[in-house]
């Protein structure tokens, strides 16, 4: 009997001490978390913030249900963007949708992604060996452009919804310059009826962007190719009427620098 109430009284002490045990690691876990929130943000204060995304990282993985979690996830998305790693922005900023869809700052999830997307289309060696982008495949471009318009479609009250539009406009007249691309392509090949259906696509889908004139010119040029003087001149005629008055051609049709130049 005694012997019986021995062992009770080493279980429930072993019990109460695992309970304290279990009390200090809790309070142990919240106490690192905090403390490495505190490190990333005392970096990305101090504009480090490649070492900002590795506490992020820590934090994120290793403390998933801390208080800290879900503004880390957002705090990382930025810290990735600023340090130019735009894939892993994009990556972040996709997963924190996925994970938390109701959550009051998907609109900056989504905002992120699309800025990063927006950014990531151009690398410094671009300007160092004079890379033309609108002669590129535009996937990025219009992955960034559609995030931007599902950004306005859900969230048309956000605070980041007028630069969204800012930056589709850019986004609108790169895309169309690449199909004048595309089309002018064709016209070398004398392919002039694939030129002329892809310079209509382009004003079709971008109509409104500065680039649509250009379009405009190679519909006339290929009409004229093909013999179709009627509809060359119709074509000639809409496009005259659409170039601004008192400005140079060329200086209306040529982009010569971005408006936002981040680079």
């Amino acid at each position: 009997m005694k012997a019986n109430s021995k062992n009770i009284w080493i279980a429930v002490i072993g019990l109460i001490i695992l309970m304290g045990c279990s009390r200090s690691e809790e309070r142990d876990s919240r106490s690192t978390a905090e403390v490495v929130y505190q490190k990333a943000t005392n970096s990305m204060e101090g504009g480090n913030y490649r070492n900002a995304a590795n506490y992020l990282e820590i934090l994120t993985s290793s403390f998933p249900f801390s208080n800290q979690s879900k503004q880390a996830q957002l705090d990382l998305i930025y810290a990735y963007y600023r340090s130019g790693d735009f894939e892993s922005a994009v990556d972040e900023a996709r997963q924190f949708e996925k994970e938390n869809p109701t959550h009051p700052r998907v609109d900056y999830a989504l905002y992120m992604r699309g800025l990063s997307l927006f950014e990531g289309q151009h690398k410094y060696y671009h300007d160092f060996f004079n890379v033309d982008l609108t002669k590129r495949p535009p996937v990025k471009t219009e992955e960034s452009f559609s995030v931007f318009a599902q950004l306005i479609r859900r969230y048309p009250n956000s605070q980041y919804v007028e630069d969204a539009k800012q930056r589709m406009v850019f986004l609108r007249n790169r895309l169309a310059k690449y199909e004048n691309h595309v089309a002018r392509h064709y016209m070398e090949r004398g392919a002039y009826v694939a030129a002329i259906n892809r310079a209509k696509y382009s004003i079709e889908q971008y109509n409104g962007a500065p680039a649509t004139v250009e379009s405009l010119r190679i519909i006339t040029e290929s009409y004229e190719k093909l013999g179709m003087t009627d509809l060359a001149d119709t074509a000639e005629q809409i496009y005259l009427a659409n170039i601004p008055q008192n400005l140079p051609e060329t200086t209306f049709l040529e982009e010569k620098k971005p408006w936002y130049k981040f680079w």
